[in-house]
């Protein structure tokens, strides 16, 4: 537990944040303009200079994309549609499953529940 002589007094970080107030609010509202050869850091995307691609550029971009797409479709199809070999444990499991099933399905097909 901290004792109150190691807690910073609140009305001093108060004083320190009113007086960088103006420097954080310059700080803020500059926008900074890199020089032309100057290679341009990370910008947040309403800031990035729009560059215009051609037509084909465009449709190559679609080809690969489309293309992209279709493979997934593909490995999705496969992998719901591949048969893999089941374990021994979970077919006998099943099958025994399936006779339970079976054995309630023909008692409660029959009249032996009226006896």
């Amino acid at each position: 537990m901290s004792t109150p002589e190691e807690r910073p007094n609140p009305d001093d970080a108060l004083a320190r944040a009113r007086a960088a107030r103006e420097q954080m609010a310059a700080a803020l509202t500059e926008v900074q303009k890199p020089e032309v050869d100057e290679p341009v850091g990370w910008q947040p995307i309403w800031q990035r200079p729009r560059t215009p691609k051609s037509k084909a550029a465009k449709k190559e971009e679609l080809r690969k994309q489309r293309r992209r797409l279709q493979d997934a479709a593909k490995r999705r199809f496969a992998a719901r549609n591949s048969r893999r070999p089941r374990s021994r444990q979970s077919r006998i499991g099943h099958a025994a499953a399936r006779r339970d099933a079976r054995a309630l399905s023909r008692v409660r097909h029959s009249i032996a529940w009226l006896w």
